[in-house]
């Protein structure tokens, strides 16, 4: 069915969108979060979550999150070339809030929300203990955003390639992770909205063949 003009909301993102909030982060929804833990030069751990965050190869593995300004995660990962990335859950939730308040550089986000780390066993900065798959990444590159005009962007890319990989051993099935008995949480929509994956909203379909 096609929609009448008059049913269709259009506008140019140079112009302004009309609608009390910007509605771009509630249609690219749900995103998976970058839940980033990093240690500064001077070894002070770090742990933040981003919204901009995915898996874009994966052979080799590499993902990439970007962050609003020389944020410390970013300002960590360019100076120790390190970083770790931690899947948030449903249980989680609460802790990756707390982590992602405004604090000084040498906050230990770990402690201010009550998360105990686990070591990584290529990279240095620690993971979420309690995360049920973490991503060990050293750093590709980071790269400065432009807009089609050429200004830098209010963002920077962060690009990791995987180097390890670890997995509680809970979450596997038959030799697969099972994503819904995790529950792991996406962003999606505004500020405070999320959308949590369970067995129940998972859901299969094969690729057609050739």
């Amino acid at each position: 069915m096609l929609l009448a003009m008059d049913d269709i909301h259009f506008y140019e993102p140079s112009t302004g969108h009309g609608l009390p909030h910007d509605p771009f982060k509630a249609i690219v929804a749900p995103r998976p979060i970058g839940w980033i833990s990093t240690l500064s030069a001077s070894g002070i751990p770090n742990l933040a979550p981003y919204s901009f965050f995915n898996a874009i190869c994966d052979t080799p593995p590499i993902i990439a999150f970007s962050s609003s300004g020389p944020k410390d995660s970013l300002t960590n990962a360019e100076a120790t070339g390190e970083f770790v990335w931690n899947m948030v859950t449903r249980a989680l939730a609460e802790a990756m809030n707390a982590s992602s308040a405004p604090v000084p550089p040498e906050t230990d986000e770990f402690t201010l929300a009550g998360l105990q780390t686990a070591p990584s066993r290529i990279v240095e900065p620690p993971r979420v203990a309690a995360s049920p798959a973490s991503l060990e990444c050293r750093l590709l590159q980071i790269v400065e955003l432009h807009d089609l005009d050429g200004q830098p962007a209010a963002y920077q890319l962060a690009i990791g390639q995987v180097v390890g990989v670890h997995i509680d051993r809970a979450y596997l099935r038959d030799g697969l992770f099972d994503t819904g008995a995790a529950h792991p949480i996406m962003r999606a929509g505004y500020r405070d909205e999320y959308v949590e994956a369970t067995p129940e909203t998972m859901f299969r379909m094969m690729r057609p063949g050739a």
